[in-house]
């Protein structure tokens, strides 16, 4: 009987029905309600992610891993953008009123609270579920390479790739940078330079790094077969068509999602900080999803990296640019005393997140206790200023204490950076990261 295999781009022709459902209808005008909005909108989200994934695996083939999943990141939490740029935007229309001074308040609150979510529930999550998905029913054995089996109370862990390193350092300078962005009662331009000027510099070490030339399966490896001009446009193709989808799906679906959230009577502030960056980040999530479960659990870590520096350096940039175009002036933009807070603790945070990745690795005790800092924050009697700096203290002091425990990695991350942007390869023998 003849072979009747599926041909290897039949699952990209599988992914793009979804991806178009509600592109479709928003071209078409039909009006639609509430619910199958979200729905439509979410299934066109889960539709595109296959096909960001997809493209950044292929590129892989020519780019370094740092700079197609950079590219990745950025599509993917761009609605993140447009959500924060309409607050800052509506800041800067009449300036000096109590309207925009909300404004200005909800474009940081929605942005601290998507950062917070990508640490709090994304990076712990990842971790929790990789582990999980690695040891269940295999008899001592895992599925993923990068998951480690380690006697102690919930000591499983994932081995991290030390190229990783060069987004964790990038990472901690512009985490540092955070904490002084709020002294000044405002985000300004010096903030914008500074952080704008560390992810460009990211950028050019990514660049600068060797192509990872890593072999993938089914469409991204049928893709990499393709000669480079038709696979670079291919690849360019995929990254405009799903970036496109995601961004015209996640404002509908982040809106319906409040609007549902409204008639469940949850509190317009929370939904601003809490509910619509969750949908925004939802892309994003269901990237990561992809990856571990094709067993790159250090690749879906490397994107939510990624997308922590890019929020945390592009999208403070994004808020003063926005501001100052809305006043047709320059001007920074102001935030009240709880933001400067929120702030300080979105810094903590990933000062503490990152601690826990100094060793490049991440077990399953730290994920939770990641996870479990992260829920008891959002109970509301602890919403005030003071208690923002309470936490703010517990993840300093805990972070701090980390570094302190771990300080003998930190010369190595150094030195892994440079080794990669140096394309250098050198085999290690001391056991504290494997070679790839």
């Amino acid at each position: 009987m003849r072979d009747r295999t599926a041909h290897p781009l039949a699952p990209l022709a599988v992914a793009a029905v979804p991806a178009l459902a509600w592109p479709t209808v928003w071209a078409s005008g039909v009006p639609t309600g509430l619910f199958p909005r979200v729905a439509l909108a979410g299934i066109s989200i889960f539709g595109a992610a296959f096909l960001l994934a997809w493209a950044a695996e292929t590129a892989e083939k020519d780019v370094s891993r740092s700079f197609a999943i950079a590219v990745l990141a950025v599509l993917a939490v761009a609605p993140e953008y447009a959500v924060d740029a309409l607050y800052a935007w509506e800041a800067g229309v009449d300036p000096g009123t109590a309207a925009s001074a909300e404004a200005a308040d909800l474009a940081v609150a929605n942005m601290t609270g998507a950062n917070r979510i990508l640490i709090g529930i994304g990076w712990s999550a990842i971790a929790l579920f990789t582990v999980y998905r690695a040891l269940k029913g295999a008899r001592g054995t895992t599925r993923d390479p990068h998951v480690e089996r380690v006697d102690g109370f919930l000591a499983d862990r994932i081995r991290l790739d030390e190229g990783l390193s060069l987004e964790i350092l990038f990472l901690f300078a512009a985490t540092l940078y955070a904490f002084f962005v709020p002294l000044t009662g405002s985000i300004a331009l010096h903030d914008m330079v500074v952080l704008v000027g560390l992810y460009g510099l990211y950028i050019l070490f990514a660049l600068r790094a060797p192509p990872s030339g890593e072999r993938h399966v089914g469409v991204p490896a049928y893709l990499q077969s393709f000669p480079r001009p038709k696979r670079v446009l291919t690849v360019l193709s995929l990254f405009v068509a799903s970036g496109a989808v995601i961004f015209v799906a996640v404002e509908p679906f982040a809106h319906g999602l409040e609007a549902i959230g409204a008639r469940s009577g949850i509190p317009p502030f929370l939904m601003i900080q809490w509910v619509a960056p969750l949908a925004s980040e939802t892309p994003e999530f269901v990237i990561v999803t992809l990856l571990v479960l094709k067993g790159r659990s250090s690749a879906s870590f490397n994107a939510l990296i990624s997308s922590k520096l890019n929020q945390w350096t592009l999208l403070i940039g994004t808020l003063v640019v926005v501001y100052s175009v809305s006043l047709g002036y320059y001007g920074a933009l102001p935030m009240g005393q709880r933001q400067m807070g929120e702030i300080w603790l979105t810094a903590a945070q990933s000062y503490f997140a990152l601690a826990l990745l100094a060793d490049l690795r991440i077990s399953v005790r730290e994920a939770l206790a990641l996870l479990s800092l992260f829920v008891i924050q959002l109970y509301p009697a602890f919403h005030t200023f003071e208690w923002l700096l309470v936490f703010t203290g517990i993840y300093l002091v805990l972070g701090t204490a980390l570094l302190i425990r771990r300080r003998r990695h930190l010369p190595r991350l150094v030195g892994f950076v440079r080794e990669r942007v140096n394309g250098a390869k050198r085999d290690r023998s001391d056991g504290l990261i494997r070679p790839r």
